[in-house]
């Protein structure tokens, strides 16, 4: 089984502009995530795909392979779905470019899960212990059922507490994705949908066809770089 990790990686981002080119410490954002995917080992190739030339020039320059992406693009998936068209490829791991912590046994985890061949698409999640990100609508959060499949995704509080008396798990979806390729491929194909569309959730466009993500819980890997207080979190955290 073939398997290519591809980082999207968009230097104009809506809620943070160059975020990826920030500072972490000794490197770059980008540079993190893409130096700490390469050293899991797990990939037969790991590659940026971006539509800046300073991010293509920082992994480049550093030793990396980086992709320009050929067209304008809405998510992370459709760019990495061009830049795999023509590769002979298994499973494509979408790493986001703003997620400098990734380790290898989460990814490790999330690539095993395509031994069951019933898996088209697989997310890590793990378990909220800060109170306060729960209502976070920052903070994605995922219900599971009993064989770690997706139910729903929502910046809203999932589940709603009405029942107070009992204790419930909070999960909050961590923005890593793996894909069958040719399920990556009929994802891009799809238009936005509804519920995708109101929460800005990309992976809802796969419930909505009735596909559920198979999840893998995992430790925590740190802070995903959505905002200028994420990137105060994991200096805290470096």
């Amino acid at each position: 089984m073939k398997t290519v990790a591809m980082i999207p990686a968009r230097y104009a981002a809506s809620r943070f502009p160059g975020k990826l080119m920030k500072m972490l410490g000794d490197k770059t954002v980008i540079r993190h995530t893409h130096d700490n995917t390469l050293a899991t080992g797990l990939f037969d190739e790991v590659y940026v795909v971006t539509d800046s030339d300073v991010i293509f020039k920082e992994i480049t320059a550093n030793g990396g392979q980086a992709l320009m992406s050929k067209n304008q693009h809405e998510s992370g998936s459709d760019r990495i779905a061009e830049a795999v068209a023509d590769m002979e490829v298994d499973v494509v791991v979408n790493v986001q470019g703003d997620t400098p912590f990734v380790k290898k046994d989460p990814l490790q985890k999330l690539v095993e899960l395509f031994n069951d061949k019933t898996v088209q698409v697989a997310s890590l999640t793990q378990r909220i212990t800060n109170e306060e990100l729960v209502a976070n609508p920052n903070i994605v959060k995922v219900v599971l059922d009993k064989n770690m499949n997706s139910l729903f995704f929502s910046r809203s509080v999932i589940p709603y507490p009405r029942n107070q008396g009992i204790s419930i798990d909070y999960y909050e979806h961590i923005g890593v994705y793996a894909f069958k390729k040719d399920m990556l491929i009929q994802f891009t194909k799809w238009p936005i949908t509804p519920l995708e569309d109101a929460e800005k959730v990309e992976c809802l466009r796969f419930l909505e066809h009735g596909i559920p993500l198979r999840m893998a819980l995992v430790d925590y890997i740190g802070v995903g770089i959505d905002t200028p207080e994420d990137l105060v979190r994991a200096k805290a955290l470096l």
